[in-house]
Formats: structure tokens, C-alpha cells, sequence
């Protein structure tokens, strides 16, 4: 099972090597950017994003994973158990460098944008912000939520946390300085997936039937579509914000126009239930992650401003290579899938 996506851009010189014997950095005339993948299928991997070849496995959890991320240098990684831990990773040689206890099991994390502290959540309702640079000193603790913590991210500059909660709807915004909620984005259901834009406009979130986006500075409702099954996840196209996906219980991953709520695609192919979707940075590709065990990897092609490129009677013609369980499979295997009735 597939819970969790997440791309990180870095430069060839920081690609993890964490499957060859020796680290050899590259020399400053070779360095060119990088795309990686990180995801979670009972432990946290990281895959090349381009081809989907694995780089490596974060192994010693004694538990399920719930959730994984990179810091902005995709120089650490950080992980959330059901062993009650949250651990600290060396990117590049995949090295455990620090476990964090906790009392209940750890459902989210996620790094600051100055990669400087680690923010955790759980079924102890507790949000805890950890110092990278004092790893040792207790954790500062955020005032009790109302639940179990689904989702958590940062934005502002890191000066306030988003959270959401398993068993109870809305997302909450906290006041990093405070502790205090200046803020609560009030829905239906609880929210099952919380993003912040790239370019740090909007929040999206997905609850019930329903994907919503909000300003991110004045927290109002911008947008909000109903989906035609429950959908777990949802995913802004980066680059322009024209386009966005969504996956959720009826195993399709489906592409729809912001600004409409036009569909414009429906992209079959998994066989359970899809966990996340996440756009890569480019806006050219978006991942997937399902109960199946697999993520699948979706070229939408290079992005224009008005897509022209992109449509064909109205529908994306997109292409998938699918990732399987722990390992890629020798023969990569890509799909063309003509959506266009």
C-alpha cells in the first residue's frame, strides 16, 4: 500500500547514493538538476523521479510508516511510525541519525522551509516542533487538537502550522510564535490531504466528496468542486495552477480545470483504492499511490501557459509507467492511453 508521495528538485552533486558502496561528489561543471521521488510502501524509499529507479530503502522502524519527507536540500529525510518514533535520515547514505519518542503512534510530519526544525502529529493530539540543530533538547509542544492528527505542513515562512484531523472536519492554522489558532478552515468532513501551492497562493485540501482551495494568506474559499467519489487526495499543477488531480476510492486519478471544475481527464489504471497524488515540480508529471502497492507516474508533457499542447477535443492525452511494490520492475513498462472519446 501506497500512502504517501512527495518530489523534491535537487542538484545532480546531493543525489542520494545510498545503493553504491562510495559517495563521489560530482564536479561543480557537471552539476545539473535532479528530480526525486520519495514515497512510502511499508518503508520509506527513495526512486529517481525521472525513471523511477530506486536509490535506496530508510530501513529500521519497527513498525508501519505513515508518513515521510525531505527537507528543502533533500539532504535529510524524516519518518512517522506506528513504533511511536519519528527518525531523522541521512539522504545520501540513508544512515538513521536520530529517533524522536513519542507516546502514540506518529502520523505526520514535515520539515520547515529552512529545514531547520521538524513538526510531528499523531493520535496523541499533540503537535511537536523538534530543533534540528538540538536534536537532543525536548521537543516544543503545540496546545492539544481537537483529534488525531491526519496531515501537516508549514507555510508563511514558517511561521505558522496547518494541521487537519482524522476524526473531526476543518483545517486548523497555528501561530508558530503563539502556539495559538488564529485560524480555522471550517468543512464537512475531515480533511484527508492539506497542500500548500508552490507558489505559496493557495491551500488545497480534500474532505468527503469534496476539493476546496483557499487563499493562503486571507483564508478565504476560492474554489471548491465536488468529486464523484470520496477522494483522499488532491494535487495543484505547480507552474501555471491551471490544472489539478485528484484520487481517491474509486481507484481513477482524474485531471480537472481550476478554474472551471471542467474534467478534462480520467486516467485508469490502478486496482485499489489511490492514496495520494502529488504533481512533480515541473507540472510535466504527477505520481500516484494506491492500495494496489503501486505508484504510477503520469507525463502530461511540457506545460504552456494555455495548454494548447496539451488537449485534444478537450482531453489530456497522457502516458503512464507504473512502479511496483519495493523494486522496479527490469522491463519499465509505459502505457499510452488515449482518453479522448
Amino acid at each position: 500500500m501506497v500512502i504517501h508521495v512527495q518530489w523534491l528538485i535537487c542538484s545532480i552533486a546531493q543525489l542520494p547514493l545510498m545503493g553504491s558502496s562510495s559517495l563521489a561528489p560530482a564536479k561543480p561543471s557537471t552539476i545539473k538538476e535532479g528530480v526525486l521521488l520519495l514515497h512510502i510502501d511499508s518503508s520509506p524509499m527513495l526512486r529517481n523521479g525521472e525513471t523511477g529507479d530506486w536509490i535506496g530503502t530508510f530501513e529500521g522502524h519497527k513498525g508501519a510508516v505513515w508518513s515521510c519527507c525531505l527537507d528543502t536540500n533533500a539532504l535529510r529525510a524524516a519518518s512517522g511510525s506506528a513504533d511511536f518514533s519519528a527518525k531523522i535520515w541521512d539522504a545520501l547514505t540513508g544512515d538513521e541519525l536520530h529517533s524522536f519518542a513519542h507516546k502514540h503512534i506518529v502520523r505526520a510530519c514535515a520539515f520547515s522551509e529552512d529545514t531547520n526544525f521538524l513538526l510531528t502529529g499523531g493520535v496523541e493530539k499533540v503537535l511537536r516542533v523538534y530543533d534540528m540543530n538540538r536534536p537532543d533538547a525536548a521537543p516544543r509542544e503545540v496546545a492539544k487538537t481537537p483529534g488525531s492528527v491526519r496531515a501537516v505542513t508549514w507555510l508563511h515562512s514558517d511561521q505558522t502550522i496547518l494541521s487537519s484531523c482524522t476524526d473531526s472536519g476543518g483545517v486548523r492554522l497555528w501561530d508558530v510564535r503563539t502556539g495559538d489558532i488564529v485560524r480555522t478552515l471550517e468543512t464537512k468532513s475531515p480533511v484527508t490531504s492539506a497542500e500548500v501551492s508552490q507558489d505559496g497562493r493557495y491551500i488545497t485540501t480534500c474532505d468527503g466528496f469534496s476539493v476546496k482551495f483557499w487563499d493562503a494568506n486571507h483564508f478565504g474559499l476560492v474554489k471548491s468542486y465536488n468529486m464523484p467519489c470520496t477522494v483522499e487526495s488532491a494535487s495543484l499543477e505547480p507552474k501555471y495552477g491551471l490544472k489539478f488531480v485528484a484520487g481517491g476510492e474509486d481507484m481513477w486519478i482524474r485531471v480537472f480545470n481550476f478554474h472551471t471544475g471542467e474534467e478534462l481527464a480520467c486516467n485508469k489504471g490502478h486496482h485499489g483504492p489511490v492514496h495520494c497524488v502529488r504533481f512533480a515540480p515541473s507540472g510535466e508529471s504527477y505520481a500516484s499511490g494506491s492500495e494496489d502497492g503501486t505508484i504510477r507516474i503520469w507525463q502530461t508533457g511540457p506545460l504552456t501557459n494555455d495548454d494548447v499542447d496539451m488537449t485534444t477535443n478537450g482531453k489530456v492525452k497522457v502516458s503512464a509507467e507504473e512502479v511496483e511494490g519495493f523494486q522496479i520492475s527490469d522491463e519499465r513498462k509505459i502505457k499510452e492511453e488515449d482518453l479522448a472519446d
